[in-house]
């Protein structure tokens, strides 16, 4: 091959690389001018975008923004009336951009999207927000990926209904890949799909209505794991305050968990029915507190037992295995706020639940099993065995319970605020049996004791005794069972519109009447 041969593919080589430099240089300006048109002037989402730098490079396929605000172009009109999102993003970088396809549809293509440090408001003045049609589709027309991370991010939910935050995120880290959406897709509940997700932020807090505060501290979710760290549900108003906006008596929790864990679950819809599936829940380390005043008007409405509560919930529920442990419970109940309330407590707590399931569309189904291994009022070695069909429309069930070396005086933070009586004495072992439903329990009751005797106090002088009514009480009851246990029967019926922990008890109370009298 001659120099002139060389020459001239030399020749040719240096004009095709010119020719690309300077095809570059012209696209790159052109894609770099016509951005802003199709962020902006061909953007026909509800969002107005503006940056203050913007980097274009062909070669390595990429865009680079900094400094970008997010607004609803309404609020360009009227910026009192908040809606929409509103959003500051340190930089947004989107790799592997399809060239031809920004050229001649309008639209940026990408493999991913990396966005950084992004502060978000979203002002939901309805307290109802579609992230199909206030995020998803409107962004879908501007830009289309396959991954999304996002780091450094923080969030907010703001109402004008609320004065604080409907749910307030700080920072947020969220890998989203393998995206697919499309017109099929959007118009599904969850309006994309995906391969795999990751997120984790700092801390959450979610205020779900005007009686309640959520908080979190560190929060990790993946497709099919969640750990939750510090977990609190917190009334927003002291006792006092919460019970005077009730109309009717109701419970008031304040539960506190250091960690709640979920393993191989998996959600979603088919078709338009919603599904939670989990293998295992654990919660560790709970302190409940369920307390309830008397002062307001009774409830009258029925209280359905859990069988139809689980049967008529309206998606697919499905736990495998709930598991609460090293916990705490305690009950507190309040006839007047002067007196103060009658306290219940379960110390060392663990509960095991196995086939948590709704009735949602199901023909056959396990007992629900629930077995508690707990200390009564401190000390007292309490067990528990339960269980029930959720789909047995008589609501029956089946629960028994051992109780051992129960000092009787151990329960007068309940009897002597509650129901002005106090007692002394031994229960040595105190056993039940019941099976029952939405109508009635019967069973067998046991219990063996020693030296049992009771105080009755003065009703308008709490603290004097009223040794009339004492007298005659220790006179009816039997004080001993003589170092045996005393076996009774006992049939009941239950008010409906008490809940199913008054029905065990009055259930257990007709066993020591029949015992004790």
């Amino acid at each position: 091959m001659t120099v002139k041969v060389y020459k001239k593919m030399l020749l040719g080589v240096l004009t095709i690389l010119l020719v690309v430099f300077v095809l570059n240089i012209l696209l790159n300006g052109w894609i770099k001018h016509q951005l802003p048109t199709i962020i902006n002037e061909k953007n026909d989402t509800s969002y107005f975008i503006t940056y203050k730098k913007l980097e274009v490079s062909l070669l390595r396929r990429c865009i680079f923004a900094q400094n970008i605000v997010v607004v609803p172009k309404s609020s360009l009109k009227d910026n009192i009336s908040k809606k929409g999102i509103y959003a500051n993003i340190q930089t947004i970088e989107i790799k592997d951009i399809n060239v031809w396809n920004l050229i001649f549809s309008n639209k940026i293509k990408a493999s991913t999207i990396g966005i950084k440090s992004p502060n978000i408001i979203v002002y939901d003045n309805n307290n109802h927000y579609s992230v199909r049609n206030s995020v998803v589709a409107p962004f879908e027309k501007i830009i289309k990926v396959s991954n999304i991370l996002l780091s450094n991010g923080n969030l907010k939910v703001l109402s004008k209904n609320e004065a604080v935050p409907i749910l307030s995120v700080n920072n947020i880290n969220f890998n989203l890949e393998g995206i697919k959406i499309s017109e099929e897709i959007l118009n599904k509940k969850i309006p994309l799909e995906y391969e795999n997700y990751t997120i984790s932020c700092d801390s959450l807090f979610y205020h779900p209505n005007s009686f309640y505060n959520l908080k979190t501290n560190k929060v990790n979710i993946t497709k099919n794991t969640t750990q939750i760290n510090n977990f609190e549900m917190i009334p927003a108003f002291s006792r006092r305050e919460f019970v005077s906006k009730l109309t009717n008596e109701k419970d008031i929790y304040t539960l506190l968990c250091k960690s709640i864990s979920l393993k191989n679950s998996n959600w979603g819809f088919r078709g338009d029915d919603f599904f939670f599936h989990c293998n295992l829940i654990t919660l560790d380390n709970v302190n409940a507190n369920i307390y309830r005043s008397k002062e307001p008007t009774d409830d009258l409405s029925k209280k359905h037992l859990y069988n139809k509560l689980l049967r008529d919930l309206k998606f697919d529920l499905q736990v495998d295995t709930l598991k609460v442990q090293n916990s705490k419970l305690v009950y507190e109940e309040e006839k007047n706020s002067e007196i103060g309330a009658g306290v219940l407590r379960f110390n060392d707590f663990n509960l095991t639940a196995t086939s948590l399931n709704s009735g949602f569309k199901k023909e056959k189904l396990s007992d629900v099993k629930i077995a508690i291994h707990c200390k009564f009022m401190k000390n007292s070695p309490f067990t528990v065995n339960w269980s029930f069909n959720v789909l047995d429309k008589r609501d029956g069930f089946k629960i028994q319970g051992k109780l051992g070396n129960f000092e009787a005086q151990q329960i007068n933070a309940f009897t002597k605020p509650y129901m002005n009586v106090t007692t002394k004495g031994i229960l040595d072992e105190v056993r039940f049996n019941f099976s029952g439903n939405d109508l009635k329990s019967s069973g067998q009751f046991a219990v063996q004791y020693d030296d049992l005797k009771f105080t009755v106090y003065q009703k308008d002088a709490r603290k004097k005794k009223n040794k009339v009514l004492s007298f005659i009480a220790n006179i009816f009851v039997k004080d001993d069972t003589k170092d045996k246990i005393t076996e009774t029967t006992i049939e009941v019926d239950r008010n409906p519109e008490k809940s199913f922990y008054n029905f065990l008890w009055i259930s257990v109370a007709e066993g020591l009447k029949k015992i004790l009298l």
